[in-house]
This record gives C-alpha cells, structure tokens and sequence, in this order.
C-alpha cells in the first residue's frame, strides 16, 4: 500500500504490542471501554485506508471494498466507526442494538483465555438503546464503506413479543444501514436461542417481511455453531422461503467446562469452520441465492483460505482483532495480494474462482 496507509502499517505494528501489554494488564471490558472510548477521540482525525481496487467484491446488491470485516459486538453502540473504516476494513457491523436501552448481565462477564487468543463472554445486549445507536449512526464517518446494524431483543421481551422487537428495529435502521442482521443466536439472553428453532424464526422473518415490503434493505440472520444440522438446513429453508439475503455463521459457542457464557477465538475455530461448510454445501444444494458472511475463530490467513476454498466470499473477524489488533488487517491485505501474485488473477472474482478450482 502507498502513503498515508505504509506509515500506519509500520505505526501499528509499533504501538499495539505496547497498547496489548497495558490493556492486558486491567479488567477485560474496563479495557474495552477504554478502547472504544480512544477510537472514538482520534477517529475523525485519521485519513481514508489506501483501498487496493482488485480486493473490491459484489454480494448482496453492495460492493465491498475487501471482503474482510468487522463482525459485532466490539462497536456495539455506533461509536467509533470513524475509526474503524479507517482500517483495512470492508465492511463494520455495530450492535448488537435493542429496542431500548439495557445494562446486561452483571459484572464481571468478559473474560480473556491469552494462551488460546480467546474470549468468552456473557454480556447481554448491554447498549444504549436504539434511538441513540441511530443517532450516532447518522453522524458518523463511514469513508464511503459498508456498515450493517445487528438487531436482537430487549431481556425483558417474551418470546412470543420478540418479532415485534425485530420489527420495529428493521423499521428504525432500514433507510440508514446497509445491512441488518437478525441476532437469536446469542448464548447470553436467557431463551434467546430458543427463537432459531423453525417456529420462533419463522414468525420473526414473517413480522420483518411486513416491514420489507415497505423499504427493502439487506437482511440476514446470524446462526448458533452448537445447531444441530437439521436445525442448520432448517434456517436455510426459511432464509429461501423468506428471501433473505444471507446468513452469518456463526455467533459463540457454549462450553460449560468454562462457564456462563460464549465462546469466541482460536477456541471456536473447528466448530464454526464445521458450520460455515455444512452451511455453504445446503445453500449450493438448495439454489439458494443468499451469501454465507464467515465469522468464528478466523485468525490467520489460512482459516480465510479455508472458507475461500469452501465456496465463501465475506467474512468477519472479532476476537483475531482483539488479540492481533490493526496489524492482522495488513497481514491479510499483504498476504491476499501475494496470492494474487502467485496466481496471476486481478481481481477478488477471479481469485476466488482460482482457490476452488487450482
């Protein structure tokens, strides 16, 4: 990359180990915080990222400058997307945002496994509600990229009110976000998971469709990696039935042994990897048109090569970011250009179209 973007590579590569060092050294979400907080600060001051025009790819009616983005739940409340379309992002997702404000669950409910770059948490939807999530939304600087909205329920909402809930957040965000994402996959609101069963699934997406058929806007549904495949298959059924444009696979996964909460990381890599090829294999088989967005223990270059040679496109990291920070972006960037190179394509689709078939 030129200008502006060499010196950041060199500036991150720098500062993040020394940033890691003392973040490491407090509380886990106190570190968060303190992190969201700074990346709200400098964000405006920082220039575009040098965007490489061969990484560009088309799904879902967008282009995406690159197809590696920032998966939710970092930048819950829409805080700091100036700062992170200023990495070599393609694409941000904020969230995950209820209908009103709620604190969560109590503390502490983030931990950190270093030795494994792993997180689990049990936060609950903490967020301030969705009136200012819009709010800091529409004022933010996006630099021209894509930045989706994840949508899940409010605790103190049944299950039989949650497609209400979904509702009325699609009606909120559709005219200002590029994408939104039904969440039921997440471990930490009691009974949510409950709702990916076909049942609950089916009366949010039919709720959701009322409101599609006044202003249509991209939307997917984020999956659970502890489904079992015919719930799997199941969710592929109804994201055709319903016309939804895509899938997100997968939220955390659950693992007593370690307590409440979800898992995310190295540690979930297998079994998000197992979900996301279960799932590509159904949309294939299915005709389906929807994209399959890959998220879940992607740390390295060869987990995105692992889902680039399964037939994905997009995908999303987290917890990679957390413990490797803006220097695992360039990596990716540096290393996706050498395989350009090596296989000779000039563009994403051709790259692509190279790994399933060379």
């Amino acid at each position: 990359m030129k200008g502006t973007s060499f010196s950041f590579i060199n500036l991150y590569k720098l500062t993040y180990p020394l940033f890691k060092n003392i973040a490491f050294g407090m509380d886990a979400e106190r570190a968060h915080e303190l992190t969201i907080h700074s990346m709200k600060a400098i964000g405006n001051f920082l220039p575009d990222h040098s965007v490489d025009p061969r990484f560009a790819i088309k799904a879902m009616g967008m282009t995406f400058s690159n197809p590696i983005g920032l998966a939710a739940g970092l930048d819950k409340n829409a805080e700091a997307i100036a700062f992170l379309t200023h990495l070599p992002f393609g694409f941000v997702e904020v969230g995950t945002v209820t209908p009103k404000a709620q604190a969560g669950n109590d503390k502490p409910r983030l931990f950190r496994y270093v030795e494994e770059e792993s997180l689990r948490n049990r936060m609950g939807f903490n967020n301030q509600g969705s009136e200012a999530v819009l709010e800091n939304l529409l004022k933010a600087n996006k630099r021209g990229k894509i930045v989706g909205v994840n949508l899940g329920k409010n605790k103190v909402t049944s299950n039989e009110d949650a497609p209400s809930d979904y509702a009325y957040l699609y009606t909120q965000f559709a005219e200002h976000a590029d994408y939104l994402v039904i969440n039921v996959s997440s471990p930490n609101t009691p009974g949510l998971r409950d709702l990916l069963k076909d049942a609950g699934l089916r009366q949010i997406f039919e709720a959701v469709d009322v409101e599609r058929k006044k202003f249509t806007k991209p939307l997917l549904v984020k999956v659970s990696p502890d489904m079992a495949l015919e719930e799997l298959a199941s969710v592929v059924g109804l994201v055709n039935e319903y016309k939804l444009d895509g899938i997100i696979a997968t939220n955390t996964t659950i693992m007593k042994e370690r307590g409440e909460g979800g898992v995310s990381g190295k540690l979930l890599t297998t079994k998000a990897r197992e979900t996301r090829e279960f799932l590509l294999k159904e949309i294939k088989n299915t005709n389906s048109q929807c994209e399959l967005i890959g998220v879940g223990g992607i740390s390295k270059f060869s987990d995105l090569m692992d889902f680039w040679k399964a037939g994905g496109k997009l995908t999303q990291v987290y917890s990679g970011f957390v413990f490797q920070g803006p220097p695992l972006l360039y990596n990716f960037e540096a290393e996706l250009a050498q395989e350009f190179k090596k296989r000779g394509v000039k563009t994403f689709e051709e790259f692509l179209h190279s790994v399933k078939f060379n």
